[in-house]
């Protein structure tokens, strides 16, 4: 004998669905605030991904497939130069902020999963796939993101394919809902009618909070998760409070190279026998040929200095250090480039990792703030944070400025 869908002990009847909270209001108001903040999201995410300066070389691109969706790529700016910073700071903020807010949204609307038949026209159905891509696609972001966040690598493949790829078919079945949803929403919160959506109980329990204090909840739990990450972006005595990030707590030792790092050289294989100061040679290569150049040569050089942090796609970020060294467009006039610096390829003696190798812009290159940084508030750079010479650009993801340069190419890329 088959089971009676309407059986009030198997979930695909209403009545197994008991919580008075359930209902119009309290799923319309959840809506409108992962409207709000996932379109936030998304433009911050592409705005993050934009900064990489992919179309600059095949370096820098960890989507190479992207075709149109990369049709908003941009030459990323200098100024201001905590564009990055803050542009990164909000989106993984934002993001998890916004987990309890999409947890409670997708609780007030499981009972819509389980209606029976799973489809009853060709509308109906489209419509039940794309809330498949709409459920299935916010989880996957969240989860990617805040593993990405915690430095947890366990998912298949590359972060970046996954996350850039993911948030397109999540955003694309985001619009559908709430194009759809979105007018439905507004009339809850006005209540001018009540909309009979199946959400609301047929033989409700008793409640013992309001749908009122449910919200409060839900914001509380975002405020929690706020104040427990906004910490790792600001920096200074606030970084303590991020007690869920990676780079919370206290800055990492003391002294002008005590602030945050992702990788230490011993992580990065760096031998200190490379970077010794009888064996390190930078390679500088461009338009008359190539020259290489000790640290003590560079030192001779004009220097420069510059108040700058470091931001980093995680959402963590450095107070502005005090770099000083060559200015990357004077090592460009060295090789031939006197007037008009263009892109440059830099090398890392880091011999793994994705970003052992990255470029810049010719913007980037030409900026008077672009150093090939030799000391660091005062001191030279210790080996962590990229002894003998690193790169320090305005406004560039973390990753863009290199530690322990070895080789650095200039001409069009």
């Amino acid at each position: 004998m088959r089971d009676d869908p309407r059986d009030p002990r198997l979930p695909t009847s209403p009545g197994f669905w008991r919580s008075p909270l359930r209902g119009p209001w309290f799923t319309s108001v959840l809506g409108l605030v992962l409207l709000a903040g996932i379109t936030v999201l998304f433009v911050t995410g592409l705005l993050s991904y934009a900064a990489y300066n992919p179309n600059l070389s095949p370096v820098n691109d960890k989507t190479p497939d992207k075709g149109i969706l990369g049709f908003y790529l941009f030459a990323w700016p200098t100024d201001p130069h905590w564009l990055y910073r803050l542009n990164q700071g909000v989106h993984v903020t934002l993001g998890i902020t916004l987990i309890p807010v999409l947890l409670a949204k997708l609780w007030s609307v499981v009972p819509r999963l389980f209606t029976l038949p799973p489809a009853r026209s060709l509308a109906h159905a489209l419509e039940r796939v794309s809330l498949l891509l709409l459920v299935g696609g916010g989880l996957f972001e969240f989860v990617t993101g805040v593993l990405n966040v915690q430095l947890d690598y366990v998912f298949p493949g590359s972060f970046y394919p996954l996350h850039f790829y993911g948030a397109w078919v999540f955003f694309a079945a985001f619009v559908a809902h709430a194009l759809l949803k979105t007018p439905t929403a507004l009339r809850n919160l006005r209540r001018l009618r009540e909309e009979k959506d199946g959400l609301v109980s047929p033989r409700p329990a008793e409640p013992t909070v309001s749908r009122r204090g449910a919200l409060w909840f839900v914001g509380g739990g975002s405020l929690l998760l706020f104040a427990t990450t906004v910490g790792q972006n600001l920096g200074g005595p606030l970084r303590r409070t991020a007690l869920l990030a990676p780079h919370g707590g206290g800055e990492p030792g003391s002294g002008p190279n005590g602030f945050q790092i992702n990788k230490t050289a011993a992580y990065a294989g760096i031998d200190t026998a490379e970077t010794a100061e009888d064996t390190w040679r930078l390679v500088v290569t461009g338009r008359t040929g190539t020259i290489r150049l000790s640290r003590a040569r560079l030192a001779e050089l004009p220097l420069y200095s510059s108040a700058l942090p470091i931001a980093c796609v995680e959402g963590w970020s450095t107070p502005d250090q005090w770099w000083r060294g060559v200015r990357l467009r004077d090592l460009a006039a060295l090789v031939g480039y006197e007037d008009d610096p263009p892109d440059v390829f830099v090398e890392s003696l880091q011999r793994h990792g994705a970003f052992r190798k990255a470029a810049l812009r010719a913007n980037q290159v030409a900026d008077p703030r672009s150093l090939l940084a030799l000391y660091v508030n005062g001191e030279e750079l210790s080996p962590d944070h990229g002894h003998p010479a690193r790169i320090i650009v305005p406004a560039a993801p973390g990753v863009l400025n290199t530690k322990w340069v070895a080789r650095m190419t200039f001409g069009d890329l």
